[in-house]
């Protein structure tokens, strides 16, 4: 039942802010946007109050892949609220709200049978510094679909009012290298960190995972070097990041299922 709650709260909020930005609506914009904020506001904290019961029990960590996503969708929600603040940010918050939505009904995938496992405050903040950053280069990925989105809308010379719910392409291209700064950043120190912890790859079945988070590493890295040395924007850079979006969703959710659902194995 609190997955539903949430996922109307969020599913509600995002229509608000959608509202608030489309001309027809524009009397009424601010109480849309305040109605909008509230509702999202109830609905991250139930979100995190549902979540955090689950997956930190006692000393435990208690942390599937649904539960992940979920987490990570909470921390789209809360940019999401954050990002509304300014206006032409508003259409993506929306979109980022449907998406938080969807992830909260995978909370339910947490096994509520486990006491979760014993981790020291280190791998704790390892994982933490890891879901952040994952969640971090989501929100790009979300405003990357934006920008290809936006750029072919003006390019077939389609202006409608549903043009208000983007933000001007100039200001998304900059929110994408920004957001893929400070990810690359955090995925850096996830990297080094969970690495100080590891003792045989193999044996803990974790090469795949590490070969395919270098190698987002890598993309991200060429695309900020790229875009600071050479100029880089438009498709070029927008399709680069998703790549590497695609290629670290792959390194966590893809691995971590393979092993858990085909061959009933866990990391570590």
């Amino acid at each position: 039942m609190s997955q539903i709650t949430i996922l109307l709260l969020y599913l509600l909020a995002a229509v608000g802010f959608a509202m608030s930005r489309l001309p027809r609506f524009a009397e009424r914009s601010r109480p849309y946007f305040l109605l909008a904020g509230i509702l999202a506001a109830i609905g991250i904290g139930v979100h995190a109050q549902v979540l955090f019961d689950l997956i930190l029990p006692g000393d435990g960590l208690a942390l599937s892949a649904g539960s992940a996503a979920a987490m990570i969708g909470l921390e789209l929600a809360l940019i999401a609220l954050l990002a509304a603040i300014e206006p032409s940010l508003r259409g993506m918050s929306a979109g980022m709200l449907i998406l938080s939505a969807v992830t909260a009904m995978l909370i339910s995938a947490t096994d509520h049978t486990s006491a979760g496992v014993a981790l020291t405050w280190q791998v704790r903040g390892h994982v933490l510094v890891a879901l952040l950053s994952y969640g971090l280069l989501t929100v790009g990925a979300i405003v990357a679909m934006f920008a290809l989105i936006q750029e072919r809308r003006l390019h077939s010379a389609r202006i409608t009012p549903v043009n208000q719910l983007f933000a001007p392409l100039e200001t998304t291209e900059k929110l994408l290298i920004g957001i893929s700064a400070a990810g690359f950043a955090g995925l850096t120190l996830a990297i080094a960190t969970g690495l100080s912890f590891v003792n045989d790859l193999v044996e803990q079945h974790l090469a795949h995972k590490f070969a395919l988070s270098l190698l987002a590493w890598v993309i991200f890295g060429v695309l900020l070097a790229g875009r600071f040395m050479a100029g880089w924007r438009g498709k070029r850079a927008v399709k680069l990041y998703l790549w590497g979006f695609a290629t670290l969703c792959l390194a966590y959710f893809g691995s971590r299922l393979i092993l858990e659902q085909i061959f009933n194995r866990s990391w570590g």
